[in-house]
């Protein structure tokens, strides 16, 4: 762990988000030395990263805890000039309108979050020069307020952008694979289709990622759901970041195979999921442009019917 005097020299870098994928990065960004404030709504998980910082369990099963600041007070983050979205998407119209409070006016945002529109929420609140898109296939599971274990390494690729530099600085230097690309569209689409074609059917089947690779029914299903969401985002003239949809989920889902998915996550606990911006805006969008997506259409509303209606998100 970084010194006092080191930590104070690195880059401060606040962070949108208490849950599992928050946890992780606020925890590797203050291993690296980086002061974190997170900024959030969750009461418990917010006292228990106070109290005890943000935990990791290594895959040894150890548990690690790194120094962070957590608040639900926007005006605590007055000034902020980095900052990783990582809320759930029917989250992040809250998130702009907290973060259009306390970004500084040449600050960043960065969402790295799964689903459709986020970016466009985001930009409608903070304006473009201040918005920033990733994706990411890293994994984390939650396992209790502020504590953490990582579901494997993925890559975070993130748009090309002006004030981009002392962000991608901090990410990579906390330990995260990060490359930058110029064609955002495909970043989402390219998420949307893993998002699609693994996160419904370990929700709905209560299975961590590489158990649907181990049955055939779901293996087959996750092939379609890959291949009708390219199909929309082909039929949009989006080139896609791989040239096999359903290789592409198999790789994730390998990669990630003990990871419990964040929609399996959040189905598991009876919270809202992000199952609307995935497999919701993919037949939306097919429906717009006459693409069909029966299979996306069904784990739609298989997933939204799982819940309780309070839980439920239009």
């Amino acid at each position: 762990m970084a010194s006092p005097a080191q930590r104070h020299l690195k880059q401060p870098i606040l962070i949108a988000g208490t849950g599992a994928l928050a946890t992780l990065f606020a925890a590797r960004l203050s291993a690296s030395g980086h002061p974190v404030t997170m900024l959030g709504t969750w009461e418990n998980g917010l006292r228990a990263l106070n109290e005890n910082g943000a935990r990791l369990v290594d895959a040894n099963g150890a548990e690690h805890a790194y120094p962070v600041e957590a608040t639900s007070t926007p005006a605590d983050c007055k000034g902020a000039r980095f900052t990783l979205v990582l809320v759930k998407s029917w989250q992040t119209e809250r998130v702009a309108g907290q973060l259009a409070e306390c970004l500084a006016e040449d600050g960043l945002a960065l969402t790295l979050q799964n689903g459709m529109g986020n970016r466009e929420l985001l930009t409608d609140a903070l304006g473009l020069p201040r918005v920033a898109l990733g994706v990411t296939t890293t994994g984390a599971t939650l396992l209790g307020p502020g504590l953490a274990r990582a579901g494997g390494e993925g890559v975070i690729s993130v748009e090309a952008h002006p004030r981009l530099g002392p962000l991608e600085a901090a990410i990579t230097g906390a330990g995260f694979k990060v490359q930058v690309v110029n064609d955002a569209d495909a970043l989402v689409w390219g998420k949307l289709v893993i998002n699609a074609a693994i996160n419904p059917l370990t929700a709905l089947l209560r299975v961590p990622n590489g158990e649907l690779l181990q049955r055939p029914a779901a293996h087959k299903m996750m092939g379609v759901l890959a291949n009708e969401a390219a199909a929309v985002a082909t039929a949009q003239g989006i080139h896609l970041p791989f040239e096999n949809a359903v290789q592409a989920a198999e790789e994730v889902a390998r990669k990630t195979a003990t990871n419990h998915s964040s929609m399996f996550q959040d189905i598991r606990r009876g919270a809202a999921t992000e199952i609307d911006a995935i497999c919701g805006a993919i037949t939306r969008t097919g429906e717009k442009i006459g693409v069909s997506t029966p299979v996306n259409r069904v784990c739609w509303h298989l997933t939204r019917a799982s819940l309780p209606a309070a839980q439920r998100v239009q």
